[in-house]
């Protein structure tokens, strides 16, 4: 069909990105320092984009072009919305204290722990093999991440379930988190974590109670945010130290 849409000049544009903010449908994108239409479909052709240009470069011409299709701009801009989230997570990590710098522990592979004849078991080693361990303190960009097993574990665990370092910390790189106490939603965090790292798998521990349901779901909409296919699984400890069936 033939409408109206824009036309760049490469030649005239500098690429200062003004236009990119301009357009209300994300039609545009900086591609090798030049702004560039990246689909006829996303463009409706009225031009916001025109007089925010210092060089002149955009004009509007009538063309042969594909529709505008305002759902396939709804779904653009959310994953805009989400990659600017991630962006935002990425580089809202606290560093203003000393305790919150990220270093990696190293474990040497050792055996579960020992039981002997009276009941009593050997002193437990921690398998807490990075800091911080804190959600929200982590940086997504972090070294340790980099092809971990990651475990998101509701803080309350580590008190209800006796074992937790030998069953679930095991060469695992540990965050927790409480989604009722801290105020931001996780998703984000854990988003930019899967996105910008080769993560091998996630398990989810959390507590029966309902508000821990909320530690799930955000791990369930990080994997959709990101994109990412790896085995994931979720544990229920109950109150009572079970692992739930």
């Amino acid at each position: 069909m033939k409408r109206n849409i824009v036309k760049i000049d490469e030649e005239k544009c500098n690429g200062c990105g003004i236009c990119i903010d301009a357009c209300h449908e994300g039609a545009l994108k900086l591609i090798n320092g030049k702004a560039k239409l990246i689909s006829e479909s996303y463009c409706d052709g009225l031009g916001a984009c025109l007089p925010e240009c210092p060089t002149g470069a955009i004009t509007i011409e009538e063309r042969e072009a594909d529709a505008f299709d305002e759902e396939a701009v709804k779904a653009n801009m959310e994953r805009l919305r989400q990659q600017k989230a991630m962006q935002e997570a990425m580089m809202s990590t606290p560093c203003g204290c000393p305790g919150s710098r990220a270093k990696v522990m190293e474990r040497k592979p050792s055996a579960p722990a020992r039981k002997f004849q009276s009941g009593a078991y050997e002193r437990p080693e921690s398998q807490l093999r990075q800091w911080p361990c804190q959600i929200r303190l982590v940086a997504p960009q972090a070294p340790f991440f980099e092809g971990a097993h990651l475990l998101v574990a509701a803080d309350c665990t580590a008190y209800a379930y006796a074992n937790m370092h030998e069953d679930f910390m095991r060469n695992k790189i540990t965050i927790i988190g409480c989604p009722k106490l801290d105020v931001a939603d996780y998703t984000d965090k854990l988003a930019a974590i899967l996105s910008y790292n080769d993560i091998r798998s996630l398990t989810v521990l959390r507590m029966e109670v309902p508000c821990c349901g909320g530690l799930a779901n955000a791990a369930k909409n990080a994997l959709i945010m990101s994109g990412k296919m790896i085995p994931w699984n979720i544990v229920t400890i109950t109150t009572d130290g079970e692992i739930s069936e």
